[in-house]
């Protein structure tokens, strides 16, 4: 009888252990390893400072009994969590989600710079990647994923949105392939930062396209000069007659390949490009562009774009 009330006391001690506010005070990130049994887990949250006693988690495991297991990952424990409430965190998975953002108009390099420094991801990663297979956008992820499974959503990204945009795109427009479509769009990322101006540089290049002009576009030169660097700089006359597979002023028709890697809307821009009967464009002075039906038009628009540039660089001390 006695031995039976000990226990009845024992187990009630063990209980009070489990549903007690823990000993921290502020919040904290644990990380666990994949691999790791109860015991192991129960020393690690005790080194942390989140139980008292390590053997705490495996009573607390066979008094809330689930066939949930323990699963591996970055928890933000709360301040003053109960091994109660840890547990169950555990047992759901309720682990850390990081974020990766990547933005429009880098180069493969570029991104993979970004996903080999990520925080948290491991692994090996390719090392080069063909420019245009990547969609930048905002991934989330957990500490401990590989970096090579992220590549991977990148490139199955790029490849369901590519395919998105070819099924809706205006039959009209001159693109033979979704590979042409997608070099169309690298060209509008980097051509224009203004969301409302997509369409209507994406329009001024299928008019010259269907009028046999060349496309004359700058970043496709810097793009044959530096490549994936993703380097800028101005351009020289020299380097406008600098002829490479990406020069649209010394060859016709789009570049060798993509020049950057496009997000959705330049891809859509691409697809469903504005009707207009723009030929030119020019930087305005203000983030935009100064559009053009004529070259006489679009003289007077680099005229005034030019006496912006003068009077910038006057004003620089």
């Amino acid at each position: 009888m006695f031995a039976g009330a000990l226990f009845i006391v024992s187990l009630r001690w063990v209980e009070a252990q489990i549903d007690k506010p823990g000993p921290t005070t502020v919040s904290k990130l644990i990380y666990i390893p994949r691999g790791l049994g109860s015991d192991a887990i129960g020393q690690q949250l005790m080194d942390e400072g989140l139980i008292e006693k390590p053997w705490l988690l495996m009573a607390a495991q066979q008094l809330r009994r689930d066939p949930r297991a323990l699963r591996a990952g970055e928890y933000e424990i709360a301040a003053g969590a109960s091994l109660s409430a840890i547990l169950e965190q555990l047992r759901a998975g309720r682990t850390v989600v990081r974020r990766l953002t990547l933005p429009e108009g880098l180069t493969s390099s570029q991104i993979l710079d970004l996903v080999r420094a990520a925080d948290g991801l491991e692994g090996a990663m390719p090392e080069t990647l063909p420019e245009g297979t990547l969609l930048p956008e905002t991934y989330h992820y957990q500490k401990g994923d590989r970096r090579a499974e992220m590549v991977k959503r990148l490139q199955t990204a790029m490849q369901s949105t590519l395919a998105d945009a070819w099924a809706n795109r205006n039959l009209s427009v001159p693109l033979r392939t979704p590979e042409e479509l997608l070099v169309l769009a690298s060209m509008v990322e980097k051509e224009t930062g203004v969301a409302a101006e997509r369409e209507r540089v994406a329009g001024v290049f299928i008019n010259r396209l269907r009028k046999g002009m060349r496309l004359q576009s700058d970043p496709t030169v810097l793009y044959g000069i530096v490549g994936g660097a993703g380097a800028t700089r101005s351009l020289t006359r020299v380097d406008l007659d600098t002829d490479t597979p990406w020069n649209t002023y010394t060859r016709a028709g789009l570049p060798a390949s993509p020049i950057t890697n496009p997000g959705r809307a330049a891809l859509m821009a691409a697809a469903k490009p504005l009707a207009t009967e723009d030929l030119y464009f020019v930087a305005d002075g203000t983030g935009g562009h100064a559009f053009a039906k004529t070259l006489d038009e679009h003289n007077r628009n680099v005229a005034k774009w030019r006496q912006i540039e003068k009077k910038t660089r006057a004003a620089k001390p």
